[in-house]
């Protein structure tokens, strides 16, 4: 399989006919040609697709060189350090974009979910050793390696299933808890209405109602527009927010990156600007639509302009909901972080896992202190709220608690 090798760093898909790889994507936006383009924007960091033709089709991965990270959520030294649990280093392959919060593996129609993680283990492994070989000369650092046959090979947040299948594949290690990543199902039919009678409580049905009660007192307007058009004030509102949770925030870095965002995204890179009418707007909300979901991606407010209407909740949950319903789609993508609030408007939380897919895995026969470590943070998001807790879907998380 050398032909997978350092050649996954030809452009963001490994050399790949991007109309391909979006066919093998399909509904993994985070997957997504645009979106990986997008992620290759970022200085110091080599966006790339691992792609192995196999009977039956193809099955593939976005791939990231990694010499470190800024982003906390992808820094697996650090979280495997908090955790008390031995890490690989800072450097290595990053299996997955080093944005978005998902990975999935891919693979054509036809092929089975666990094929599709045995071949790409295979890929992952022979492109790790490449890495290693290349050394400061290719992707990687000097010494990135620590004197191993190959560079660390991490996968980062993972679903449930692919982990099962990537274990059945030879992964020694056991995964480690990320993130609960929270997901909104919206009716077939209905709408709106639908999607309120299906909240689980009454109470929960009455807070939104007093949500859109209040926020429709208050007369803004609510621009529908794309994310070229708005950049400079996204940037403006996000540097707010940034700030406000003690943030550094400098608002033409902001707008650079929103600017490359929307060069990469285009139309599809959707945005609700909320002000009232003449002025400039107090909140923004950034969304994609793709296959089924609608998925949430950013959003920024102007908190001393604010009407206390509950504008977060309305621009970026409710809204939403009804253009999703509107459009046909069957899920809200959430993401990760402020579970209480997603599961308060109808939001299950799956779970989503690093797995380190190195060979020689430094978390190899250390399962009962992972286990341990996933117990210990899956009880404490379920200790802060018993709404949190009824909403994680213990199926997807109890195989390795």
């Amino acid at each position: 399989m050398s032909d997978s090798s350092v050649a996954a760093f030809a452009g963001v898909t490994g050399g790949m006919d991007p109309a391909r790889w979006d066919a093998l994507a399909r509904d993994q936006f985070y997957s997504s040609v645009d979106w990986l383009r997008f992620c290759a924007g970022d200085r110091g960091i080599t966006t790339g697709g691992l792609h192995l033709d196999v009977p039956g089709g193809t099955v593939g991965v976005p791939v990231t060189a990694v010499r470190s990270i800024g982003n906390p959520f992808y820094q697996w030294e650090r979280i495997l350090g908090e955790g008390g649990l031995p890490s690989p280093g800072q450097s290595g392959l990053l299996v997955g974009a080093h944005r978005g919060y998902q990975t999935n593996v891919l693979a054509s129609p036809g092929i089975s979910r666990e094929q599709a993680a045995k071949e790409l283990l295979a890929g992952v492994e022979d492109l790790a050793g490449e890495l290693a070989r290349a050394g400061d000369e290719g992707l990687m650092p000097a010494g990135a390696s620590g004197g191993r046959d190959a560079v660390p090979a991490v996968a980062m947040f993972l679903s449930t299933p692919d982990v099962v299948a990537l274990r059945a594949a030879g992964v020694q290690a056991m995964p480690v808890a990320l993130q609960p990543d929270a997901w909104i199902p919206l009716p077939e039919e209905g709408g709106w209405d639908e999607w309120m009678r299906a909240l689980p409580s009454k109470r929960r049905r009455d807070i939104v109602r007093r949500d859109r009660r209040n926020f429709l007192e208050v007369g803004y307007e609510v621009v529908h527009t794309t994310l070229g058009e708005c950049y400079r004030q996204a940037a403006r509102l996000l540097a707010c927010t940034e700030r406000r949770y003690g943030h550094d925030a400098d608002v033409d870095d902001l707008a650079e990156s929103i600017r490359i965002q929307s060069e990469a995204l285009g139309d599809n890179a959707r945005v609700l600007l909320l002000g009232r009418p003449g002025e400039e707007p107090v909140g923004y909300c950034l969304y994609y639509m793709w296959g089924e979901t609608l998925y949430l991606r950013a959003a920024g407010f102007d908190y001393d302009r604010l009407a206390g209407a509950a504008e977060y909740f309305n621009l970026v949950y409710y809204i939403p909901v009804i253009i999703a319903a509107e459009n046909g789609m069957r899920w809200l993508h959430a993401g990760i972080e402020a579970a209480e609030a997603k599961v308060l408007r109808g939001a299950e939380l799956r779970p989503l896992w690093m797995l380190d897919l190195s060979r020689d895995s430094v978390l190899a026969g250390r399962d009962d202190d992972v286990r341990a470590y996933n117990t210990s943070v899956v009880a404490g998001w379920g200790e802060s709220s018993p709404a949190v807790a009824k909403a994680l879907v213990r199926d997807l998380w109890d195989p390795f608690c």
